[in-house]
């Protein structure tokens, strides 16, 4: 089922949501729902609170795009993109690398605004999985930066909270005009 993504403003979008504790028919619903959702909005990931559920929980899929990774070792052995997508994991963790770079960022619940976003290039994230196993990643590329603005969502940290103060003082008026948009009560 497709559902609605909550917009910039939402209070769920600014909550640390609550770790997963139980995988039940609920959790295995709400996951069917947000895989849906992202491919319905044409997003590369979507955490619960953008569908407005306080959980830990958290979809991407990049495996339109084997080619946006250039380094992708799931527990210590070198694996292809598309044997793990689309990634459902819930309660992560991450690691950054030390070095840094810039790419081109959107949201789906801050619709109509992207902006240079710097981040570490690399990650290694600690990902349970629905059936208890547990995956260390470690990529780079565009997995990385997903998995780190996902995992973002899941702190109440949203993409716009990473830019610098000049990039911060150009998207006020716009981010306004969302949040005037949006009105949430």
């Amino acid at each position: 089922m497709i559902r609605d993504i909550v917009q910039y403003g939402h209070p769920v979008l600014r909550q640390k949501c609550r770790p997963v504790t139980a995988v039940d028919e609920m959790l295995l619903d709400l996951v069917a729902d947000m895989l849906d959702t992202m491919v319905d909005a044409n997003g590369v990931g979507l955490a619960a609170p953008q569908v407005g559920e306080d959980l830990r929980l958290a979809v991407i899929d990049v495996s339109h795009d084997p080619d946006c990774v250039s380094m992708l070792k799931v527990n210590g052995e070198d694996t292809e993109l598309t044997s793990i997508m689309p990634l459902v994991f819930i309660n992560p963790e991450l690691t950054f690398s030390q070095e840094k770079e810039s790419g081109m960022e959107g949201c789906l619940s801050i619709r109509g605004i992207r902006a240079e976003v710097r981040r570490p290039a690399a990650v290694i994230a600690t990902l349970p999985q629905l059936d208890g196993s547990v995956l260390e990643i470690e990529t780079d590329g565009l997995l990385a930066r997903a998995l780190q603005h996902e995992i973002d969502h899941l702190n109440g940290v949203l993409f716009v909270d990473r830019l610098p103060a000049v990039g911060k003082v150009s998207m006020k008026n716009r981010l306004k005009r969302l949040l005037e948009e949006n009105q949430y009560a």
